[in-house]
Parts: C-alpha cells; structure tokens; sequence
C-alpha cells in the first residue's frame, strides 16, 4: 500500500463524520440535543459484557414520551471499549457499515457517546418525535454480539 492511499484512506475516514452529522442543534431522527437545565428524568445504562461472550446494555429498551427531555448518564462497566448511539434503526445500520471500514472513525454527534471501560459520560436528548428508534453500539463485532435495543417514543 502506498503513501497516496493510506492518506486518501485517512482524509475519508475524518471527512465522513463531518459530511453525514448534522449540526449539534439540528434535528435528528430520534430527535434533539436537549438543554440539561429543564431535564424531565434522568436514565442510567450501562455497557457489558458477559462470560459467555455477549456485549449488552442495561436496560435492554428504553421508553420515553414525545416531548421528554432525558439525561442519558452513560456507564461502560465492561472491560472493552464501547459507544452508544442513538438514531433511527435504518441510519444506525448506514453507520455500522462505515464503521466496519473504518473502524478507528472517531464521532461528534450529540447522539453518540464513546467510553473506555470504568469511563461515565451523557447525552441530554429532547425526543421530538414519536416512533421506534435503536441504542446501539456500532464498534465492529458488538452489534452482533447483542449491543442494541430499542426505544419507543410515544
């Protein structure tokens, strides 16, 4: 592999981030970056793994009401790293298929939260918008090892 190609490589993996977010106050699918000042309930989940081999959030689905404002209070308690990001399902998939090329993609969406194990963060989202959405962990192989679940919004 040649210098031009792993630099073009590169210059794709930063530049599909940037190219397919939308603004940190824009809509989204699943809806909106929410103010932490006027949070309606807070909800902790935490990231795993378990002995047989199995990666997993708890709780397994979420439920919101159309309107709420949540603070997500993140918690990896497993020994990988691991994201969570929350979308439709459909842009949940386009994003795991990125990642499965680019796997070292790095993100700054206000719906996604990456976190080395022991590692808290959150994410305040307005859910604007009634429907099924997905959590997800889209790092290559945690998908498939049961790293997501659904939310309803009604």
């Amino acid at each position: 592999m040649n210098r031009l190609t792993i630099l073009t490589g590169a210059l794709i993996a930063l530049a599909i981030p940037a190219l397919a977010s939308p603004g940190h106050d824009e809509e989204m699918a699943a809806g909106m970056p929410g103010d932490a000042g006027h949070v309606d309930r807070t909800v902790e989940v935490s990231m795993i793994e378990t002995d047989d081999g199995e990666m997993l959030f708890e709780p397994r689905n979420l439920r919101f009401a159309e309107g709420e404002t949540v603070r997500l209070v993140i918690t990896n308690d497993g020994e990988q790293e691991h994201e969570f990001v929350l979308d439709s399902l459909e842009e949940n998939q386009e994003h795991r298929a990125t990642m499965e090329r680019f796997p070292e993609m790095e993100h700054d969406d206000p719906n996604a939260i990456r976190l080395k194990p022991e590692a808290s963060g959150e994410i305040v989202w307005t859910f604007t918008k009634t429907g099924e959405f997905e959590f997800a962990c889209l790092i290559p192989g945690h998908y498939d090892a049961g790293m997501h679940g659904p939310v309803v919004v009604e």
